[in-house]
């Protein structure tokens, strides 16, 4: 989808509900390759960590924090990544890039998350402004409620902040004001096929149920922050570092290498940043 730019009803949707979805963001082409990527490299397998649910599920992720030449890093950098992210955040200062990571439900043994902000994570962080964050799902693999896709409470983002404690070993919101929010606000499963889209605001409550069937659920989100967004509590450096964007067509037509090291992997025991 080269020269892509989002409506302005689009965006009058995500002010007003949270999120967007957007169908066929990437041609069937990216997204083979990103998924030949995602089950072959060995840097991301490499890197990859359980989170374990309530049940004791597993969710397998792999985390990095500086994007490089790499297919993914090429897709996060990527104009129509950027520019729509732009036009989404509040403020005016450079997009940039805070971290990504390849999401992994197994079949049968993918677990579940629950119902949370991510700004509840990213609060411990001592980033100050939600409405100048935002994260972009990419469907590489059919997400159902068979699969255990992404839930979301439509228009949640606007209550605001709310508490989050520990769900094993995630971060879940105050269940109490997740139902009352679920009384008045409807509650949408986000189905999608591979090369779809979801863009959400950091305050949108949303969860996923276990992965029960069998076939796997695979995607990859790209979280984004305004430059003028200083983390206090953020040793990565990277969410106030200004993108380098490179044009929708290089995912397909550029030289592409592995995910190195030198991306700057989250290991498991130093996993604060998911806290």
């Amino acid at each position: 989808m080269s020269n892509f730019q989002l409506s302005p009803e689009q965006i009058k949707s995500y002010h007003n509900d949270g999120f967007i979805i957007i169908k066929n963001f990437l041609q069937k082409e990216e997204v083979n390759k990103l998924y030949v990527i995602a089950t072959g490299d060995d840097t991301l397998r490499k890197h990859a960590f359980d989170l374990n649910d309530m049940s004791g599920k597993k969710t397998k992720l792999t985390l990095w924090y500086k994007p490089g030449n790499d297919a993914y890093s090429l897709l996060t950098r990527s104009h129509r990544m950027v520019d729509s992210v732009g036009r989404l955040l509040d403020g005016d200062t450079a997009v940039c890039h805070f971290h990504s990571k390849l999401m992994q439900k197994e079949p049968k043994v993918g677990g579940a998350w629950e119902w949370h902000q991510d700004y509840g994570y990213w609060y411990k962080n001592e980033f100050l402004f939600p409405d100048q964050m935002m994260s972009v799902m990419i469907a590489i693999t059919e997400a159902n409620k068979e699969n255990g896709c992404l839930q979301v409470i439509k228009g949640s983002h606007k209550i605001g902040r709310i508490e989050h404690g520990f769900s094993g070993e995630q971060v879940g919101a105050s269940q109490h004001y997740v139902d009352l929010a679920l009384k008045i606000m409807q509650h949408v499963y986000v189905e999608i096929v591979p090369g779809d889209a979801l863009f959400f605001h950091s305050n949108l409550l949303h969860r996923s149920e276990a992965n029960l069937s069998e076939n796997s659920r695979w995607s990859l989100i790209s979280v984004y922050n305004r430059a003028a967004n200083i983390p206090y509590n953020e040793p990565s450096g990277s969410s106030t570092v200004p993108i380098e964007v490179v044009p929708d067509e290089a995912l397909l037509t550029w030289d592409t290498g592995e995910l190195q090291d030198s991306n700057n992997f989250l290991e498991k025991e130093k996993d604060e940043a998911l806290k």
